[in-house]
C-alpha cells in the first residue's frame, strides 16, 4: 500500500477515495457467506424444514423457524418471524414477516397490565396433511409467558400468520398440553405426533393427533431419554431438542454439555450433538459432534484452540437440500449472547438401514462460506462480520441495520458487522475464498475497508494458516499510522502470488504493534480487484 499523504489535504482526500484504481470495482455479494442471513437479523434456534410454496404449487422452499433477538439485552424477542429461499437459489433469502405474537389471552384481553406480548423462546413446526389434502402446519413457540409455555398455533400456510388455539377451557390465560422448553415435534410416517423437550433433563411423549398439544391417551412420557440427572454419560443433554426422520431411522439433535478436558478444551453447552434409533422414543445410540461453535483448530505449538467465540449456547438441526445435507446452527456475537445470527455447514449423511443400523453423520466445519459451498466470490466485497476465526482479542460487533433494511438487494453499507479491537496478536480468518475467480488477474489487490485507530503497526495477509510453520504464506501487508485519519477509508494490499492460486483457499489477517492492548483498525469489508 503506497500511503502518500503528509499533508492534512492529502489525508482527507486519499479518506474519502483510497486506492481507487482502473479495472473492475468490487460488486455487492451475491450470497452473504455465513451468517446466511442479513447480518442485521439475528435468528438463533434455527429449524429448517423444506415445505411447497403455497403460493408456486410444486415449487420448493426452505423455511427457517427461529427465536428473534431484537430486545438487545436478553434472549429472543416477543414476536416470531421466518425468512425463506427458493431450493435452487440459496443466496436469495426473503423475509416473510412476522408468524406470531401472543398479545392477548383466549377472550381477547390483554395478557397483563402493560399490554406487553409474551417472550418466545426455540420453536419448532410440523405440517400435516389433512383427509381433503390440505395442509395444516403447527408451530410450537416455547412461550415463556406464565401457564402459555406449552402454546401451539396453527396456520394454513408455512409462512404465516399462526394462530394460538389450545386455550385451557378452565383458565382463559393459560394453554393445555404436555410440550415444555425447547419443543421438537415429529409428525411420523403413519401420521402418529411425537413431542420433546426438556432443559437438562430430557422428555419424550405421543401427541394426541386430535389436539396436537396433549398426551396420547393410554399412553405416557418417557423421561430421561438421552440425559441422566448427573449427566456423567456420554450424551449429555442440555438443552435444544429436535427430531428428523431419515430413511427409517430417528434422529435426535440436541445443545450437549462437554466434559471439561473433552476435545481438549473446557466443558461448554456450545457444541451440537445427535443420537439414534429404530424407534421414535428410543432407546438411543449416541452418534457424535455435528457442530461445535467454538470452531476447533490448532494453534502454532499445535495445541486446540476455540478459533470463535468460546463459549455460548446453541440450538438448530439438520435438512437435505436438493441432495445435500446442511445443519444448521447459531453463532453468538458481542459481547454478549443476545445477538445471535443464523449459520450453515454442509454434512454427509450415512443411514444404515434395517434393525440396529446405525446413523453417521459427519461434523460439519466452522466457515464463511454459508451455502458458496465452492468458496466464497473473492470479486465480491464481503462483510469483514462474516470470518469464521477471531483470535486474540477481536470480537463481531453486532449490527441491527436502520429501516431500510428489508429492501433487497441488501446494500452492503446496511448489511454489515465490522470486526472491531483488532489489538497486537489479534488473527481475523475467512475460510474459504475461490480463486479461482482471481487466477491470472494482473494487478490483482486486496481492499480493505477499515478505519484506522492512532496507532503504529501491520497488517499482514496470509493464504491458508496464520502462521509459516503450518505452510502459511504470507502474500501482502499493509502499514498503519498513527497519524492516519481515523475515519474509514479503503486501503490497497497488492498480492500478485493469490493470482497464482486456483481453488479454495483461506485468508488471514493478523496484527502486530508495539502499542499493545490497543486496538490498529476497525475492520469493515473486503473484497479483490485488479
Amino acid at each position: 500500500m503506497k500511503y502518500l499523504a503528509h499533508t492534512l489535504l492529502a489525508l482527507a482526500v486519499l479518506a474519502l477515495a483510497a486506492c481507487t484504481r482502473n479495472g473492475g470495482e468490487a460488486t455487492a455479494p451475491a450470497t452473504i457467506g455465513n451468517p446466511y442471513l442479513p447480518l442485521w437479523e439475528h435468528i438463533p434456534d434455527g429449524e429448517p424444514y423444506v415445505f411447497e410454496d403455497p403460493d408456486h404449487p410444486g415449487q420448493l422452499r426452505v423455511y427457517i423457524y427461529g427465536s428473534h433477538d431484537i430486545e438487545r439485552t436478553m434472549y429472543c424477542g416477543r414476536d416470531q418471524v421466518v425468512w425463506s429461499a427458493s431450493v435452487d437459489s440459496l443466496w436469495n433469502w426473503r423475509y416473510d414477516g412476522v408468524i406470531l405474537e401472543v398479545k392477548a389471552n383466549r377472550d381477547g384481553q390483554p395478557l397483563d397490565a402493560d399490554g406487553l406480548s409474551d417472550v418466545l423462546y426455540a420453536p419448532d413446526v410440523c405440517c400435516v396433511t389433512n383427509a381433503d389434502g390440505t395442509k395444516t402446519y403447527y408451530l410450537y413457540p416455547n412461550d415463556m409467558g406464565w401457564h402459555r409455555n406449552s402454546l401451539v398455533a396453527r396456520s394454513a400456510r408455512p409462512d404465516g400468520p399462526f394462530e394460538a388455539f389450545n386455550w385451557s377451557a378452565d383458565d382463559p390465560n393459560a394453554t393445555e398440553g404436555i410440550m415444555g422448553f425447547d419443543p421438537g415435534v415429529l409428525v411420523d410416517d403413519d401420521g402418529r405426533v411425537y413431542g420433546y423437550w426438556g432443559f437438562s433433563q430430557s422428555f419424550g411423549g405421543e401427541l394426541d393427533p386430535a389436539t396436537m398439544a396433549t398426551l396420547k391417551p393410554g399412553t405416557q412420557v418417557v423421561e430421561d431419554m438421552v440425559s441422566n440427572l448427573h449427566q456423567d454419560g456420554i450424551f449429555r443433554f442440555f438443552e435444544a431438542s429436535s427430531i428428523r426422520k431419515i430413511k427409517d431411522k430417528y434422529v435426535f439433535i440436541y445443545s450437549r454439555w462437554t466434559a471439561d478436558g473433552e476435545f481438549g478444551l473446557p466443558g461448554t453447552n456450545y457444541t451440537l450433538a445427535y443420537a439414534y434409533s429404530d424407534k421414535p422414543l428410543g432407546p438411543w445410540t449416541y452418534g457424535g459432534t455435528l457442530i461445535d461453535g467454538r470452531a476447533r483448530e490448532i494453534n502454532e505449538q499445535g495445541e486446540v484452540i476455540a478459533s470463535a467465540s468460546p463459549s455460548g449456547n446453541t440450538h438448530g438441526s439438520i435438512c437435505e437440500i436438493n441432495g445435500q445435507w446442511y445443519v444448521f446452527f447459531h453463532r453468538q456475537t458481542g459481547l454478549n449472547e443476545y445477538a445471535r445470527q443464523a449459520m450453515v455447514a454442509p454434512i454427509r449423511v450415512k443411514v444404515e438401514e434395517g434393525p440396529g443400523g446405525k446413523v453417521t453423520i459427519s461434523e460439519g466445519e466452522y466457515t464463511s462460506e454459508g451455502f458458496a459451498l465452492e468458496g466464497l466470490n473473492p470479486l465480491e466485497r464481503h462483510s469483514a462480520g462474516i470470518a469464521c476465526w477471531y483470535t486474540g482479542g477481536p470480537y463481531i460487533e453486532p449490527g441491527y441495520g436502520t429501516d431500510d433494511r428489508f429492501e433487497a438487494p441488501y446494500d452492503l453499507r446496511n448489511n454489515m458487522n465490522r470486526i472491531v479491537n483488532n489489538i497486537d496478536g489479534a488473527i481475523v480468518g475467512y475460510k474459504y475464498f475461490n480463486f479461482s475467480k482471481t487466477h491470472g488477474k494482473k494487478n490483482l489487490q486486496l481492499r480493505l475497508q477499515l478505519v484506522p485507530e492512532g496507532v503504529d503497526g501491520t497488517v499482514t495477509v496470509w493464504t491458508d494458516r496464520p502462521w509459516a510453520s503450518q505452510s502459511g504464506k504470507i502474500v501482502g501487508s499493509l502499514q498503519l499510522t498513527s497519524d492516519m485519519p481515523q475515519a474509514s477509508a479503503e486501503f490497497c494490499i497488492d498480492v500478485p502470488e493469490i493470482a497464482e492460486m486456483r481453488g479454495k483457499h483461506a485468508l488471514f489477517l493478523t496484527f502486530s504493534s508495539d502499542t499493545k492492548e490497543q486496538s490498529l483498525c476497525t475492520l469493515e469489508s473486503l473484497a479483490f480487484a485488479n
